[in-house]
């Protein structure tokens, strides 16, 4: 059992730091994407590779980075993916080239591990009364730090070297990893058990071969077999990962817990709405930027269209304690599902509230509001339905499934738009349907995954020692501090 802390405050403070460095790293190269073909010399399609590198060693650290630290403890996984940030954002700062710079994006990525790890570590050692926020607040720097990560590294990247972004990167990174080593509590919470190396691989391999094929999927074409073989390569070896893992005695990912109800209907709800928070990342910026010559688009700098999107990752962040309080209320499966119509309405106001970039700043908050909301309830519902031996690991794979979506949305987001393009100065550009139907897709997205919530049985909370009892004889936010 792990002994509370006697600063709570000050340790879920430095997790939130911690979550917010790690998420920032998943969108502070984009202000500089096109240049990096000339920064790196190499090839535009090389050079691609520094985005999708990162967002594939996250997706494959989340499940990993959760099941060690079921076996050795939380506070020192934590402590190592910070120290894996710090390093992989010096190893970027000191890049010129393509080699070094996509190792420095690998290990950033790595780090993605400290977000589910640190928020199954709040339930710990955090009292009652600050639990349910914590974890809310945790949970929701996953999309706040991608969101200001636009602003603030496009204002870096235009007042001097693009170098000065990894390195200011890599000081935060120094400061989460002192402050994770002396404000994180050291509590002995691993467990006896082996960790599936077979397992770790065969999923990295699959997950990748898989996420590669649907990200790639607008530049190598839908219709290309490169495209297909890599998607069906990781069908075919994560299926026969799935059937390794069910014959394991200390598997990776316990896959019968999480194909029970609870938690396969909430982590399918996560791949929806993780769609619906990277939707708006990806067109709201284009079509600020998109000139006004077109007659639709906004004419906003890079800097500009960043600053237009920075009040609503902080939105994210201010509804997190209000996700906590529909979660003592109503609990977390009808606080998931409220969110996720929020966000659904976000892109409907969009829709037809597109003529300013103060428009686009009002749907853009609506949605990152749901976004808030329903991604402080997951963790919730996940932690509430697994024994708490298994809670990060179960933690990590609602991550990944939220990745998962991420991916899919960028690789739609991408297709739709150019799918209906128009010529303007020798390029082509998407058109105004375009854009409309990047949000409907998104509503759409955003309302299956409530559908999805609807379906959540009723949640079963872990007890101590991984003994569970019904939701109906506990208050919705009841914590017992000290599982482990």
């Amino acid at each position: 059992m792990t002994s509370p802390t006697a600063r709570p405050g000050l340790a879920i403070a430095v997790l939130c730091l911690g979550g917010l460095g790690a998420a920032l790293t998943q969108t502070m190269v984009i202000p500089i994407q096109s240049e990096l073909p000339q920064l790196l010399s190499t090839s535009a399609s090389n050079a691609s590779w520094v985005v999708t590198i990162t967002l594939l060693a996250a997706a494959v650290t989340m499940p990993v980075a959760g099941r060690i630290a079921d076996l050795v403890g939380k506070q020192r996984v934590l402590f190592a993916s910070a120290a894996l940030l710090t390093v992989g954002s010096a190893i970027c700062a000191l890049s010129g080239s393509l080699v070094p710079m996509l190792a420095g994006r690998a290990l950033q990525g790595l780090a993605m591990g400290f977000i589910p790890v640190g928020i199954s570590f709040i339930r710990e050692f955090a009292p009652p009364e600050m639990a349910g926020t914590a974890v809310a607040t945790m949970s929701a720097t996953l999309g706040v730090g991608g969101a200001i990560g636009l602003p603030l590294s496009a204002w870096i990247a235009d007042s001097g070297d693009w170098h000065a972004l990894f390195w200011v990167a890599a000081a935060l990174a120094a400061v989460i990893t002192l402050l994770t080593w002396f404000a994180v509590p050291h509590v002995h919470d691993g467990s006896t058990g082996r960790l599936d190396v077979p397992g770790a691989v065969g999923l990295a391999i699959g997950l990748s071969s898989f996420l590669i094929g649907v990200s790639k999927g607008s530049t190598w074409g839908w219709d290309s077999g490169t495209t297909w073989g890599a998607i069906a390569l990781g069908v075919v070896v994560l299926l026969a990962w799935g059937a390794f893992e069910l014959r394991q005695d200390e598997p990776l990912v316990d896959l019968r817990t999480t194909a029970e109800l609870p938690v396969l209907m909430t982590n399918l709800a996560a791949v929806a709405i993780g769609f619906g928070m990277m939707a708006q990342s990806i067109v709201v910026p284009q079509l600020l930027q998109m000139p006004e010559v077109t007659g639709y688009g906004l004419g906003q700098s890079i800097l500009a269209a960043g600053l237009w999107m920075a009040p609503a990752g902080l939105m994210m962040m201010v509804f997190a304690p209000v996700s906590s309080g529909l979660i003592r209320g109503i609990g977390a499966k009808h606080t998931l599902m409220i969110g996720a119509v929020v966000l659904g309405l976000g892109y409907l106001v969009a829709l037809v509230m597109m003529d300013a970039p103060w428009q686009l700043l009002v749907a853009s908050c609506v949605a990152s509001a749901g976004v808030g909301i329903g991604y402080a309830a997951m963790p919730t519902l996940i932690l509430d339905s697994v024994p708490a031996r298994e809670a990060a690991s179960a933690v990590g794979v609602n991550g990944l499934m939220r990745s998962a979506g991420t991916t899919l949305a960028a690789a739609v987001m991408a297709t739709l738009l150019t799918s209906s393009t128009t010529p303007l100065g020798g390029f082509a550009v998407p058109t105004e349907s375009a854009f409309k139907w990047c949000f409907v897709v998104g509503a759409l997205a955003a309302f299956v995954g409530a559908a999805i919530a609807a379906a959540v049985p009723s949640v079963r909370r872990a007890g101590e020692g991984g003994d569970r009892v019904d939701a109906q004889e506990q208050e919705p936010d009841t914590v017992i501090a000290g599982q482990g």
